[in-house]
């Protein structure tokens, strides 16, 4: 593999992995404006963006157990966000 598509494949691992990350900031600052712990839409929203990218880093690298377990999450994340979108 050429050093530029290993670079855009190391990318997009390290941009999920921030997307993943922030998730976690979003959700601290919402609960800290709220004054109690609560998780707010934009946490399910960073948490698809951010398995999306993870699964195709996974599929990309071909690593199962990876793929397996950012499938399952991803599922939970997009059945979270139907959720969202239903009560609105």
């Amino acid at each position: 593999m050429d050093s530029g598509n290993q670079n855009l494949w190391l990318g997009i691992g390290l941009a999920g992995q921030l997307l993943f990350g922030a998730r976690f900031a979003v959700q601290w600052l919402y609960s800290e404006i709220k004054g109690k712990s609560r998780v707010p839409h934009a946490f399910w929203y960073l948490s698809v963006a951010a398995g999306t990218l993870l699964l195709a880093y996974a599929i990309h690298r071909d690593e199962l157990p990876f793929i397996v377990g950012e499938t399952v999450t991803l599922l939970i994340f997009l059945r979270n966000v139907q959720l969202i979108r239903k009560s609105s």
